[in-house]
């Protein structure tokens, strides 16, 4: 299943290129009283809502997914995890960039282990990223990203993949400079979600993926998850051991080589294998 969040907050399954309003599913959610629990609300009781989801998909007719505004597919994470410097050749490129280290010595993500972003920073696909800082370097990063589905600590790398709802893209735009990358990465618009989620039993192993990012229709960043310093099982075992990870929750597995800045005026292309792809301006 596929589903999306868009325009004013409605609730659509995607099929092929139509987006199917199921909006009225939300009706069986059972209502909040304050202190709210902890994880996303919809996300606590996806596998509830599903079945209610995909009969509705099935009675209403779609509309263009290129006519409606996608927002982030998770409206209310608790925590938005991400890994650095994951893939070989970003660690090299890293090191041998004095643009990207600012003459900081650059570890491995055993040394760094992984980092938390700002919820806060997040947007969709229908939004656009805001760079501007006209005296920094802006990057785009383009990442796998996993939402998790179940509740777990210190959960098993065997077990890991279970605890999976689904998956996305994730772009980790980035201002470089010296400071910790939480700040840096952690601007407004300077997550984005999208275009929809995939859930984890259309993808089964995450471990092989191809995906690209293209600005302005030229190829930047172009790899496969295999070449992950640390896989997904890996990384949701490491960030268990120091938080719960709550359903809703957001991991971000780290980017290849290849970063580069970004302007207003780029559109950033964004495509991952079996996931789909999005279309993100940046703007001033």
């Amino acid at each position: 299943m596929r589903f999306c969040r868009y325009d004013d907050d409605r609730l659509g399954i995607v099929r092929g290129n139509l987006v199917h309003d199921v909006t009225p599913v939300l009706d069986h959610l059972p209502p909040l009283k304050w202190p709210v629990p902890r994880g996303d609300h919809f996300f606590n009781h996806l596998d509830a809502l599903r079945p209610r989801m995909e009969e509705l998909a099935g009675t209403v007719p779609g509309v263009p997914v290129s006519s409606v505004r996608l927002l982030s597919p998770v409206a209310n994470p608790g925590k938005i995890v991400a890994a650095p410097v994951n893939y070989q050749l970003h660690l090299d490129e890293s090191r041998a960039d004095t643009q990207i280290n600012f003459g900081t010595q650059v570890k491995t993500i055993a040394d760094y282990g992984v980092f938390l972003k700002a919820p806060s920073s997040m947007i969709g696909a229908g939004d656009a990223v805001v760079a501007d800082w006209a005296d920094r370097r802006i990057d785009h990063e383009i990442e796998l990203a996993l939402v998790i589905g179940r509740q777990g600590f210190r959960i098993d790398e065997a077990d890991a993949l279970s605890h999976v709802a689904g998956y996305m893209i994730g772009l980790d735009m980035t201002i470089r400079g010296t400071e910790d990358r939480s700040f840096r990465k952690s601007l407004d618009t300077f997550t984005v979600f999208g275009p929809h989620l995939v859930t984890a039993d259309e993808i089964g192993d995450p471990g092989n993926l191809d995906f690209e990012i293209k600005v302005n229709g030229q190829s930047r960043q172009k790899s496969n998850t295999s070449l992950l310093i640390w896989n997904v099982q890996k990384l949701i075992a490491y960030a268990s051991k120091a938080y719960t990870l709550y359903p809703g929750d957001v991991i971000m597995t780290g980017t290849p080589e290849g970063v580069a800045p970004v302007a207003s005026g780029d559109i950033m292309h964004a495509w991952i294998d079996r996931i789909g792809e999005m279309s993100v301006a940046v703007t001033g």
